[in-house]
């Protein structure tokens, strides 16, 4: 439906504030899902195991589903920031592999813990995850420059929340068979998901209004 004075409503506009809605969505979704069947799994402990570890078992695949959910939603987003005025493509690319690197892992169960030698689909499973996690932590740095060019505080907070997804991805799995390691992998995801969350707010505020009438 196109922009006209006659309709007075840009579809274009209202596309895009919807893709952006969705990086809202994508976290807390993917968060209460997971601890939802990480309280319900027998033997599952918040403390010590990762969430990947739901993807082992007979009931990995509802984990599986989990990840492939919030992917697209992801990528959904990252769509959503492509179309966003200004916003720079290559962070809106990095948005997007992090979105297919969830879908990807889903596909790939992790090695079980003090398994030994490590089989394909565990060094799959670690290669998506440190790819998404690295390509996200970069969204948010190279995203600065846009909230600098607004006035914006993101400028700050984009990339030491860039930077503090990194370290505590690359800390959390080098140290992920000690609770210290959890609790790091714990923060890379939670900082990651609210990233992506006050970004597609803040992207969703400079879309115009679909109703001409309210610009």
């Amino acid at each position: 439906m196109p922009t006209t004075p006659a309709t007075g409503f840009d579809s274009a506009a209202a596309v895009t504030r919807s893709m952006l809605g969705w990086g809202v969505v994508a976290g807390p979704f993917y968060l209460v899902f997971g601890l939802v069947l990480a309280l319900t799994r027998e033997g599952f402990d918040l403390s010590h195991d990762a969430l990947s570890i739901l993807l082992l078992g007979e009931t990995g695949w509802i984990q599986g589903l989990n990840l492939v959910l919030s992917g697209l939603m992801t990528l959904v987003a990252a769509a959503g920031l492509w179309r966003t005025p200004a916003w720079p493509k290559a962070a809106a690319v990095l948005v997007g592999i992090y979105g297919a690197a969830l879908i990807a892992s889903a596909f790939a169960a992790p090695d079980r813990p003090g398994a030994g030698t490590a089989s394909l689909p565990g060094i799959l499973h670690l290669a998506f995850g440190a790819i998404g996690f690295l390509c996200l932590g970069a969204a948010a740095i190279v995203a600065a420059r846009w909230f600098r060019h607004r006035g914006s505080s993101g400028a700050i907070w984009s990339p030491t929340a860039g930077i503090l997804i990194v370290v505590a991805f690359v800390a959390g799995g080098a140290l992920s068979q000690t609770g210290w390691g959890v609790a790091l992998l714990w923060i890379a995801v939670v900082a990651g998901w609210a990233w992506l969350a006050v970004t597609c707010v803040a992207a969703y505020r400079v879309v115009p209004h679909p109703l001409l009438s309210r610009r």
